[in-house]
């Protein structure tokens, strides 16, 4: 008998509350609370503490207002236990109880045991005529993962009481894998490489800190299963968009083993230890689809529990699963319980793990209802007026899969949003690959035809070159289309047609003339990137020109091409993004977070002026002359500003060729020059400026 049990164990349950749902240690016993809409009952099974052998079954008490509750006297933390829920089998009508198999708890904060996928896990079965109405009589428990009563936590993580609370305008975002990142530096002890603790190491730290970011966007953490095509393939879902637990760290990114309570403590540590640098942690968190895929899928918890309640299934066909995320199915959020266990989840990372906020995944699934989508969806509002979540930064990747999935520009309230017209229009300027002057200035001027609404500020435009998924800056410098086919799928996953240009040489060259031209529009783009009016985002290993060998897709990649080549690290980039990102954080006027406006002078707010090489205001037919690219933007301070107030002057010039810009009559200093070929320091206004090519330069004034 597991010493977390009661010996002996009683013959039934008490009744227990009704809240909070999942099974927590209190008042010297175990409270259990299950929500399920349709179930005829739900039974609590027992396992002694390997999890090996079910010891008991008690049927829950309920339902009131859909959940299902016990209270076990005696009980505490440590105990093992799983759920088996008896209801119709139809799935003509949506539902596929079947209690032989056994259940993982939505709400488990500890998961136990090692998952392989089994023929046991169906609850159909496989192969039969009737196929997925089939029903699959089988006891799953032996092979099944089990939930952990965790140990009751009455304070909040280190983490949330000394979190930084980068204010938003202040905020310089880096998007990276916790494993990836670490996995191959070579500094870090080979025992805390690719984990949590090494993310954590001093090491890594100091090149965050010397970078300058100030906010970790963590690829997915919680815990995580292997698609079972790629687990028949020897591969894994490198990316982690797959969760089964959504209250509990992975253990594959722990030094610490796989015990639950050890993997959450060393993730607690590890955002303590970046907070105490000022560094904030975001997670990536996937609430638009679980690990049980489609209605072929397996039977691990929800669909167990509850399939008609936790999916959008399709009115035409109940038996079959809405697939808004493109992995099989869609959670149903607009359910007041599935909208309770996606806040209970997001909360429980803030007060209990530390963290400072969340990417999510395919957002617009969380606003969706029966007329699609609703920036007043009743999660939204939850969300927005949550007390512990008011603290959380809030951003949205604006699209999905389903009917008016792209919806950039529309979430609400505080949220900001990831913004790839941004992404493929200053790829596309820098390539030469079709962008008019106007599209590149509305994106560098904060994308106001998306987010100039709703009293919303440029910031809510998280602007990006790259990301976890496309290629990496190295890479779209250095290949004109993708190298996939590691991924086992013939080259038909990532994105086709993405902006991208090798310059004359498809991946790795000789050419000392191909390699510096690459890099010269590498530093153009990040400098892009840093200075445009919103909040940057670099994807990891960009500063130091990391490669992933052309996959612009490696989500199944564990290995030297989803890992960052730290050995092979361009410091000279690294060394110029840094002092682009600290003359960002040291100008207020380079982070500006209000809307220009029209002209100067003609508001309180500064006015971003668009010139012409020769020096004139560009003018309507200007914007949108294709065989002209080259401009200017100086950034002239409001009126009434103190008369000490610098005046900035942005000059783009993407042609492969030098030109003559005429600057306008001011004392200019030359500040940053991404070809490197202009000497730092005074530079005569009024007079023209040989501009080099595929160039970005900063100059700065004093007083006219």
């Amino acid at each position: 008998m597991s010493p977390s049990l009661p010996a002996p164990l009683p013959e039934t349950l008490a009744e227990g509350r009704a809240e909070p749902l999942g099974a927590h240690a209190r008042d010297g016993g175990v409270n259990v609370a299950v929500f399920s809409d349709h179930a005829e009952g739900i039974e609590l099974c027992l396992f002694d503490a390997a999890g090996a052998r079910e010891v008991r079954r008690y049927p829950l008490h309920g339902p009131d207002d859909g959940i299902f509750h016990g209270f076990l006297p005696g009980a505490g933390a440590g105990m093992v236990y799983g759920l088996r829920a008896h209801g119709p089998y139809a799935p003509q009508e949506g539902h596929r109880f079947n209690p032989h198999k056994l259940l993982l708890d939505p709400w488990a904060r500890e998961i136990v045991g090692r998952h392989a996928w089994r023929d046991e896990h169906l609850g159909y079965e496989a192969g039969h005529a009737d196929g997925t109405n089939s029903i699959d009589t089988r006891d799953n428990a032996a092979w099944a993962l089990k939930a952990r009563v965790a140990v009751p936590r009455d304070i909040p993580a280190p983490g949330f009481l000394n979190a930084p609370r980068v204010p938003v305008r202040e905020t310089v975002l880096a998007e990276l894998h916790v494993r990836g990142f670490t996995r191959a530096h070579p500094a870090l002890p080979p025992a805390l490489r690719g984990s949590y603790a090494g993310l954590a190491h001093p090491v890594v730290i100091g090149h965050l800190k010397s970078l300058g970011v100030t906010t970790l966007s963590l690829l997915p953490v919680a815990y995580m299963l292997d698609e079972p095509a790629l687990a028949a393939r020897g591969q894994v879902n490198h990316w982690g968009y797959n969760t089964l637990g959504f209250f509990c760290p992975t253990p594959r990114y722990a030094s610490c083993g796989d015990d639950p309570a050890a993997v959450a403590d060393e993730f607690r540590a590890m955002v303590a230890a970046l907070h105490e640098h000022g560094l904030e942690v975001v997670l990536d968190v996937v609430f638009n689809h679980t690990a049980e895929g489609d209605e072929r899928g397996a039977t691990l918890s929800w669909r167990g529990l509850d399939h008609a309640g936790w999916y959008r299934l399709r009115d035409d066909d109940r038996s079959r699963c809405e697939d808004f995320s493109g992995c099989g199915n869609t959670l149903n959020v607009a359910h007041p319980r599935v909208a309770q266990f996606v806040l209970d989840a997001l909360r429980f990372w803030v007060r209990d793990m530390g963290v400072d906020g969340f990417r999510f995944d395919l957002a617009p699934v969380l606003g969706r209802g029966a007329n699609g989508f609703d920036p007043g969806a009743g999660f939204f509002t939850a969300l927005r007026q949550d007390p512990v979540l008011a603290r959380a930064k809030l951003i949205a990747e604006p699209w999905d899969l389903g009917p008016g999935g792209y919806q950039a520009g529309r979430f609400p309230g505080r949220f900001l949003e990831w913004n790839d017209r941004f992404r493929d229009d200053v790829r596309r300027y820098w390539l030469g690959q079709g962008t008019t002057r106007g599209g590149f200035a509305c994106r560098f001027a904060g994308s106001a035809d998306l987010f100039r609404r709703g009293r919303r500020r440029p910031s809510a435009s998280v602007n990006f070159v790259t990301a976890h998924d496309g290629f990496s800056l190295a890479d779209l410098t250095s290949y004109s289309r993708k190298h996939n086919e590691a991924n086992g799928e013939g080259n038909r996953d990532g994105r086709d047609g993405e902006p991208a240009a090798n310059f004359g040489v498809e991946g790795p060259t000789a050419s000392a003339e191909i390699q510096a031209l690459r890099t010269r529009v590498r530093r153009a783009l990040l400098a892009t990137l840093v200075f445009a009016q919103g909040t940057p985002m670099l994807a990891a290993g960009d500063e130091i020109a990391d490669t992933r060998g052309g996959n612009n897709n490696p989500y199944n990649q564990d290995n030297q091409t989803g890992w960052i080549h730290w050995a092979g690290a361009d410091r000279e980039l690294m060394a110029f993004a840094e002092r682009c990102i600290a003359l960002r954080r040291a100008e207020p006027a380079l982070r500006h977070d209000e809307w220009f406006a029209a002209r100067p002078g003609a508001g309180r707010e500064a006015a971003l002026v668009w010139l012409a090489p020769a020096g004139r205001v560009l003018l309507d037919g200007d914007w949108h002359n294709g065989g002209e690219q080259a401009m200017g933007a100086m950034l002239v301070p409001p009126a009434g500003a103190d008369e000490a107030a610098s005046r900035w002057l942005f000059v783009f010039n993407p042609d492969p060729e030098p030109l003559l810009f005429q600057l306008p009559a001011h004392r200019w200093e030359l500040v940053i020059d991404s070809s490197g070929e202009l000497p730092p320091g005074p530079v005569a206004g009024g007079r023209p400026l040989e501009v080099p090519p595929r160039v970005l330069l900063l100059l700065r004034s004093g007083p006219a």
